[in-house]
């Protein structure tokens, strides 16, 4: 009995403990939670080249905090390309409304997601983007669960993105801590990193660990994720995020 109470009081503490970051993003208001989503902001940040300035072709990767309560434990991710001489974006997401869930069309690349705005992970110019977007095209055409939507533990956008980086030779870049869903790994249990630097065990995204010289150390517990950088020192919180330096924008120009 003693044993049993033991292990019951540490999975209380274990929960809390992840628990602190996602309640302290919501209660310092550092997520929208408030307004109808068809009421806020969708607008560009300026972030992305404007298709009637450059020719060349470009793959941008951009992520922002989850739309509503969801934001506080963690992050939406898409992919824009451009191709060359091309006068639009077109970004390849998963959303969780759609059926199939896959959706590449043409957008604004650097829009807010639902009032919170993007940051940019990965930045690919000229022929390095050029090579990378039929390949990342032919990726989401082929996602294993185009059908499934869960947003804990996966399969859910964060977890389409990761499937496509890995599916993509050369397409690396390192998904932040907060990218629920990015540990699901489809076939078996072990995976490279996203970004290419290191790999991962995971446990259908529930549990599991990931070592690499981008990401770190990761641990994930029930789908939260923890860990610390060492490339670039930063602590890496559930719901929080980076506490540290800013991670590397992945980067490519041929």
């Amino acid at each position: 009995m003693k044993t049993l109470l033991r292990w019951l009081f540490t999975l209380v503490v274990l929960l809390a403990l992840l628990l602190v970051g996602p309640v302290w993003i919501l209660a310092s208001n550092q997520v929208v939670t408030e307004g109808h989503w068809s009421s806020l902001d969708r607008s560009s940040a300026g972030i992305a080249p404007d298709p009637a300035a450059i020719s060349e072709a470009v793959v941008q990767v951009y992520s922002a905090r989850a739309y509503n309560w969801r934001g506080a434990f963690g992050e939406h991710i898409w992919i824009a390309t451009k191709a060359e001489n091309a006068d639009s974006y077109r970004l390849h997401q998963v959303l969780s409304w759609r059926r199939p869930t896959v959706v590449s069309s043409i957008d604004t690349p650097d829009r807010a997601w639902f009032g919170n705005p993007p940051t940019l992970l990965a930045d690919y110019r000229g022929d390095a983007a050029a090579q990378l977007i039929p390949k990342i095209e032919s990726a989401a055409a082929d996602y294993p669960q185009a059908d499934l939507y869960r947003v804990w533990p996966g399969p859910n956008s964060n977890s389409f993105i990761a499937w496509v980086i890995r599916e993509v030779p050369d397409f690396e870049v390192t998904l932040p801590v907060t990218a629920i869903g990015k540990d699901y790994i489809f076939n078996g249990i072990l995976a490279p990193a996203p970004s290419g630097t290191g790999y991962q065990l995971s446990l259908g995204g529930v549990a599991g660990i990931m070592l690499a010289l981008e990401e770190g150390i990761e641990i994930n517990v029930l789908g939260l994720s923890f860990g610390i950088d060492v490339m670039r020192p930063a602590l890496k919180l559930p719901g929080i995020g980076r506490l540290g330096m800013p991670a590397r924008v992945a980067s490519g120009e041929l």
